[in-house]
């Protein structure tokens, strides 16, 4: 079964890298947001296997698309991607319910390895 995996993040050249780093590892069904409030109305549709969220973008931050995703369903599973690389920020996206936290760059080896624990798990 092809697991169906949300990218969020407001940079294009972002989601163009994970979405070709997915495809790389046989992820085909891939959806795409460029915002929060994209992302809360599109997990409410579509119901991902996976989420993968950027922390800082406009509007409606990843905190809280976290925190919105995870009252609706709490199975969800959602890994956060920032270049914040601070210690609060990723006990602060594991605290409210994140299953893993990848730091901005990241290797595509990493973000793979990330992608399939979270979706065996």
């Amino acid at each position: 079964m092809d697991a169906k995996i949300m990218l969020v993040d407001d940079a294009i050249f972002m989601r163009m890298t994970i979405r070709k780093v997915l495809e790389k590892n046989g992820y085909t069904n891939i959806l795409e947001a460029a915002d929060g409030e994209t992302a809360v109305q599109m997990y409410y549709e579509e119901k991902p296997d996976l989420v993968l969220l950027d922390i800082t973008m406009p509007g409606k931050s990843g905190i809280d698309v976290l925190e919105e995703i995870l009252e609706y369903d709490p199975a969800a599973k959602i890994v956060m991607c920032s270049a914040i690389g601070q210690e609060m920020m990723i006990q602060k996206a594991i605290g409210c319910g994140a299953q893993e936290f990848i730091v901005k760059p990241f290797k595509p080896e990493e973000l793979q390895q990330v992608v399939r624990y979270v979706l065996e798990s």
